[in-house]
């Protein structure tokens, strides 16, 4: 049952990779502009993004542990960084909440979990792209 939950790894991360993505472009849209309403997509964004980085990294972990998986150093990374990434989404989606005070501290700590928050899932979900498709698919 559980190779079987596993499975859904690779469908079900795509989720958050897009949803995390679009909360640190839509954050940088509300530092370039006055209007509000950014700040709120790039919140419901990230929110979403690391609920559905919890269940992806569960996936993760239990593909990864499947015979069909190679253990293999470039796995380990994608493994570590992938559970790096949802730590810092789950720590700017709390860091969100506390958006409404008039601190600019908390929206410095806030855009800076979110935005390194990013670029670890860009790392991560790259490292995953050359886990199923090799190193070359980019390549003409």
């Amino acid at each position: 049952m559980m190779l079987f939950i596993g499975k859904f790894h690779p469908l079900l991360v795509h989720f958050p990779i897009a949803l995390v993505l679009t909360a640190a472009a839509a954050e940088l849209v509300a530092i370039a502009t006055p209007r509000k309403t950014w700040r709120r997509i790039a919140v419901a964004n990230i929110r979403a993004g690391a609920a559905m980085g919890v269940v992806a990294a569960i996936t993760g972990w239990l593909f990864a542990s499947s015979p069909m998986v190679d253990a293999t150093t470039s796995l380990e990374w994608h493994r570590w960084l992938g559970m790096a990434a949802v730590a810092g989404a789950m720590g700017a989606a709390l860091l969100s909440w506390r958006l409404h005070e008039s601190s600019r501290r908390w929206a410095f700590v806030y855009r800076f979990a979110l935005f390194v928050t990013a670029l670890l899932v860009a790392i991560t979900g790259h490292l995953g792209g050359t886990l199923v498709w090799g190193a070359g698919f980019l390549r003409p």
